[in-house]
């Protein structure tokens, strides 16, 4: 649970999901969306006003959920601990040229789709993230998962394991942009971030609906059994239907610089093991499948309505994976098995 191996793993033992919160966040707009309270073909400005300007004045609820928006960084620089004030990262964004044309691209929005999902969230229920996702999907499924964890918890959450890199790395695109471009969305996606430290107690407290989701492996399944089921406690059968349908699948991803397959707001099935030059390019899933996965191979979920299964990892030590790792694929793999 911690770098000196002193402090034991437990059933009780929390950790960061990093991006794999991404799927509470999706099913936090797509409850809105299956109750006719969120359109996704509406413009987003319909309901956050402000958001309709600089060139963002056709952006629609579909273009923030399957990262086609524009806005995958800042280009404004973050203030200290900026991540951790809610008004002040809304209105960077609102403020913000994208950049590309809402809807003509695609590129993961590593970090920006937590404030950008999360503020629809806001405007058409009243409700913050945090607030949202317990009221509507951690408490009525009995979930050990928080979007802003109370101070309560602290205690039980293993702090994440930094990734060192080494000359022996992989090379990749996005790692050559980063390194190359100062003002590359590559590098002020993971720069420009206001000091961000995901091992902070006041990180865990602040509602990143992108990368800060609090729980563990077994939570990050059972947020998704009633979907692999397809029982109707959380969505309509048409509206899980709905999340394995690629909406954006891109040759080229502008981000991850490589092609990536999304539905509105899901990973979908994404194998490129013969193409991809870097660590963990991929995530195996079947055809019908839908998740997320977390930075540097620490995290992955997913649902299958075909098989009926739901599926958690999380681990508290970082690698050079840009999606998911060996470990987690062959756990994948191993549960696939099991029900063929």
């Amino acid at each position: 649970k911690n770098k000196e191996r002193t402090n034991e793993w437990s059933e009780k033992t929390l950790s960061v999901a990093f991006s794999s919160t991404k799927a509470a966040l999706a099913l936090c707009a797509h409850l809105l969306i299956d109750r006719g309270e969120l359109n996704s073909k509406a413009k987003v400005s319909e309901y956050w006003p402000e958001y309709g300007q600089k060139g963002k004045e056709e952006t629609t609820v579909e273009m923030i959920l399957n990262h086609s928006a524009g806005l995958p960084a800042l280009k404004t620089q973050v203030k200290e601990s900026g991540f951790l004030d809610w008004d002040y990262m809304t209105t960077l964004l609102q403020e913000e040229e994208p950049f590309w044309t809402p809807g003509e691209e695609m590129g993961y929005h590593m970090i920006t789709s937590g404030w950008l999902i999360g503020e629809l969230i806001r405007r058409v229920s009243g409700k913050s993230l945090g607030q949202f996702f317990n009221d509507e999907i951690s408490k009525p499924l009995n979930l050990d998962y928080w979007i802003g964890l109370p101070e309560s918890e602290d205690e039980r959450v293993a702090k994440v394991t930094p990734f060192r890199s080494s000359p022996s790395d992989k090379p990749s695109d996005f790692a050559d942009a980063f390194k190359t471009d100062l003002t590359s969305m590559q590098r002020l996606s993971l720069t420009n971030t206001g000091g961000y430290d995901y091992n902070a107690k006041e990180t865990y407290r602040s509602e990143l609906g992108g990368v800060g989701g609090i729980t563990n492996a077994r939570s990050l399944a059972g947020m998704l059994t009633p979907l692999a089921q397809n029982n109707e406690k959380l969505l309509s059968k048409s509206a899980v239907k709905r999340l394995s349908k690629p909406s954006v699948n891109s040759d080229i991803d502008n981000m991850l610089l490589f092609p990536t397959n999304f539905s509105e707001g899901f990973m979908l099935h994404m194998d490129n093991r013969d193409t991809f030059k870097g660590e963990g390019g991929s995530f195996i899933i079947g055809p019908n499948a839908f998740g997320h996965v977390g930075f540097g191979g620490s995290s992955a979920t997913f649902a299958d309505p075909d098989y009926k299964i739901s599926f958690g990892y999380l681990v508290n030590k970082l690698g050079g994976e840009y999606l998911i790792n060996e470990r987690a694929q062959s756990l994948i793999d191993a549960s696939y098995k099991c029900v063929y």
